[in-house]
Formats: structure tokens, sequence, C-alpha cells
């Protein structure tokens, strides 16, 4: 069984806002395998399915981005799953272009609060995660307001091909495991 995470604010006004692709990649997940979020529990929204062969959980944490953890981990410990295995993260990076994204099996919060308090709740960083570029943010803006607000113009489309790349590489996760998905996933920056 996976549990898969996409973190971001519960707030409708939060609704398609940089900081809520996690939530996007869930909804796209959601719509294409029929799983719905009915249930609520454990500081989540949660639905129960099946992707392929595999038995899944689709959550989305509904305690804010920076308590996300508190959220992840007892789903983990209830669903008795292996986190450094079966759980699969996905959340923005501001550090990557817009549509871009980065599959990691492990490593470190890179500024990212949700993904800080996740660690902090698992007591170690070894899960699968997503990134998805959410562009960088200008020099005129704050990061706060960057990163809650919406897309626009060219990262407007760019983000829809990278939700759908980030369902694909979930789905490569499952199949053929996270090496497999890097290979085939892991954008490289583009070229100013």
């Amino acid at each position: 069984m996976y549990i898969i995470a996409g973190l971001g604010n519960p707030e409708k006004k939060y609704f398609g806002t940089r900081h809520n692709v996690g939530f996007a990649v869930i909804d796209a997940l959601s719509d294409k395998y029929h799983i719905e979020l009915t249930e609520t529990k454990f500081k989540a929204a949660f639905g129960k399915g099946r992707i392929g062969a595999d038995r899944v959980i689709l959550v989305k944490p509904l305690t804010y981005m920076n308590l996300s953890g508190e959220a992840i981990r007892p789903i983990c410990d209830y669903f008795k799953v292996d986190s450094k295995e079966e759980l699969i993260v996905i959340s923005d990076d501001v550090d990557l272009d817009a549509g871009f994204i980065r599959v990691r099996p492990k490593g470190s919060a890179g500024g990212h609060n949700g993904l800080k308090s996740i660690i902090a709740q698992l007591g170690h960083s070894e899960f699968n995660r997503v990134r998805v570029g959410v562009g960088k943010k200008p020099k005129e803006w704050d990061m706060v307001d960057w990163v809650l607000g919406h897309f626009e113009g060219e990262d407007a489309v760019a983000i829809k091909e990278g939700i759908e790349s980030a369902v694909g590489a979930v789905e490569e996760i499952m199949v053929d495991g996270v090496d497999s998905a890097m290979n085939k996933f892991n954008s490289k920056k583009k070229q100013d």
C-alpha cells in the first residue's frame, strides 16, 4: 500500500496557488483513478483506492502547510506503511521553473516548511518526494506573497504540464521504483 500525500493549504482562497500544487496533483490522481477523498481523520482528507495493482491512500493534510507532518505521521502509523518505501510526498518547489519536476528518494527540506514538518514528525528524511516547480520568486516579491499567488501567463500553461508529469512520476515510482522515475522525469532547468 502507498500513501500519496500532496501538500497545500485547505481553505478555498488557496486553491490554485503555487503553494497548493501538491493538492492539485492529488486532485488529478483522484480524477484519473476515481478515488474520492471523502474521509476526514488524522487532520487530513483522504480516500482509498487502487492505482494499477497497488492499494493507495490519497491524502491532503488539513493542518496548513507548515504542520503537514501532524497529518502524515498518524496516517502512516495507522495504516502501518513503511514511510521510507511506501510514502510519496508531492510539494511545490520555488527553485524549479514552473512545470518542471524533480523526483528524489530522500533529502533535506530545502527550506520548505511542509517537508520540514514531515521530516520532524517522521524522524527521518528518507521518503520519496515529487517536487513540482512553481518558478523562482522575482526579486521585488515577498516569498509568502509569491507562494500564495496564482499562476499567470506561460506559468499557468506550464504548471498544467507539470501536474501531468507529477502524476506520471507517482505512477512510475509505484511500478518501477524511484530510480526509474528520476531517470524519466527529472528535468533540466530551462537555459536562460
